[in-house]
């Protein structure tokens, strides 16, 4: 599975971002899929993510009710959408896609097998 994750930009606090991560290969509906991000010297963190037919879904606590992870396996591609957005959520956003994984996994990078290159979210105050 290749993953290549857009959307990342500049945006002002309180404003709207939707980043999307298209997927190749066949076998994309056995993935559980995830967004992450990793600000400057800190671990990388889960933000949100799926199951295979998008029926568990994670949240960090930092993100709950701002931000919303969606699939569509027929498109191959997972969508998250970035609302009330703050100065703190500034970080390379990586999507990332975990075979099968159970819900206790998901918010554990470890248990990821594949990784986009990333995609830079700046949100300015």
């Amino acid at each position: 599975v290749q993953l290549q994750a857009s959307g990342g930009g500049l945006v002002q606090a309180g404003g709207s971002l939707r980043l999307s991560c298209a997927a190749s290969g066949r076998t994309f509906g056995s993935y559980a899929l995830g967004w992450f991000r990793q600000a400057p010297g800190k671990e990388r963190e889960c933000v949100a993510a799926i199951r295979l037919r998008g029926n568990n879904l994670y949240y960090a606590d930092t993100v709950k009710g701002r931000f919303t992870i969606s699939r569509d396996n027929a498109k191959n591609t997972v969508w998250l959408q970035m609302n009330s957005l703050k100065p703190e959520d500034t970080a390379v956003y990586y999507c990332a896609a975990g075979f099968n994984l159970i819900i206790s996994s998901l918010s554990n990078p470890v248990h990821y097998d594949y990784w986009g290159q990333g995609t830079l979210v700046t949100v300015s105050s």
